[in-house]
């Protein structure tokens, strides 16, 4: 371990990221590179690692970071290790992770640009990058890793609406300035993946890929909006039949409270009106009031209290509430009971209560 140490022991910048290219491309070649290949890689990428963040006794050389991301870029090496990563040891895969956070967030010094200079990059030239990222989630052995790089770069919209807009059915990631976001997806790209990854990965990969999903829907409010408008007929469905009736009790629980948190967001009050609208969701959501899970119950009642309250009920919505009108007043008084210390769900239930007292007793005619 010396090398992690020693100066004198490192290769020079150039030859560093060259041959890790070629070791690389061997672990690709054969089935078993064999321990040789694999610990000449995990030496490469910790030597990559500590010229970019140092060490207590080496302090980082900015002129040597500099170096180090431009011949990542320039060599492309970094499309390489997302394809790839899955193949290198599990500590040198923690190193990649660590490697692409610190490239993605460097920026020359003195520089005045928007971006660092390897996530211009990438979202310019090489959006096959951020794909590859997503689909670590392919394989346990990436999922974690993947995930942790992707969530750090979806500081910037960028990064989200490349990973919206792409389309499968094209030779090569849609880069963002021929997206059109008035047209719906096809349904088809990388980001329509992670409801499988979700709802069918093992444990480890299904709670990483709701991490990055979740912030994929909630960092960059406009984009988003625009985005669920144009493809609502596409998302929702998805969303209710994979997700939220997901045979998971975590992903059924987390799904049904990101909803309510879509729903309740202001920048989403066109999507909302829009769900809220649909007796079908509505009936969805009566029956995680009923499910026997008393946290599906809970997350189910705050996007059940978003039709109750919709001063602007559709003719479907009211009149499935009127004709369970006498039932929901028999329900809810005693609905999840034992929250006596929660004064804002109380008030909630209450209100809700009253509301629906307040509903006509017979269901006005259909307005068709």
């Amino acid at each position: 371990m010396a090398f992690l140490f020693s100066r004198n022991k490192q290769k020079p910048t150039m030859e560093l990221v060259r041959t890790t290219k070629e070791l690389i491309q061997k672990l690709i070649g054969e089935e078993k590179a064999g321990s040789k290949v694999e610990e000449e890689v995990a030496r490469n990428i910790s030597q990559m690692k500590l010229i970019l963040q140092g060490t207590q006794e080496i302090e980082v050389s900015p002129d040597q970071v500099q170096q180090l991301v431009s011949l990542l870029i320039s060599e492309d090496l970094l499309l390489l290790l997302a394809n790839h990563i899955h193949r290198v040891p599990f500590e040198t895969r923690k190193d990649t992770q660590m490697i692409f956070s610190h490239t993605f967030r460097f920026k020359p010094p003195g520089s005045e640009a928007s971006e660092p200079q390897a996530l211009h990059h990438v979202i310019s030239n090489r959006p096959e990058v951020i794909i590859a990222l997503c689909n670590g989630y392919e394989r346990r052995e990436s999922a974690m890793p993947c995930g942790g790089v992707l969530r750090e770069a979806l500081r910037y919209d960028a990064i989200a609406a490349l990973i919206l807009y792409d389309e499968r059915d094209q030779n090569r990631p849609q880069g963002l300035r021929s997206v059109d976001p008035s047209l719906p997806s096809s349904g088809n790209g990388v980001f329509w993946k992670f409801f499988d990854w979700i709802d069918k990965g093992a444990f480890e990969v299904s709670a990483d890929a709701f991490n990055t999903f979740r912030d994929i829907l909630t960092r960059h409010k406009s984009l988003v909006a625009q985005y669920l408008t144009v493809n609502f007929d596409t998302f929702f469905p998805r969303y209710n039949r994979i997700l939220i009736q997901s045979e998971s009790y975590v992903t059924k629980r987390q799904s049904i409270k990101l909803l309510g948190e879509l729903l309740l967001d202001r920048a989403n009050y066109n999507v909302m009106t829009k769900y809220v609208d649909s007796g079908d969701h509505l009936k969805i959501c009566m029956k995680l009031l009923l499910d026997e899970r008393r946290m599906i119950n809970y997350e189910g009642f705050h996007v059940f209290k978003v039709f109750v309250a919709n001063p602007n009920k559709s003719y479907e919505v009211q009149r499935m509430l009127i004709n369970n009108r006498d039932r929901l007043l028999r329900f809810l008084p005693s609905f999840l009971d034992d929250r006596t210390d929660d004064d804002q769900f109380n008030d909630e239930k209450s209100f809700l209560i009253r509301q629906i007292e307040l509903l006509p007793t017979t269901a006005p005619p259909n307005p068709s």
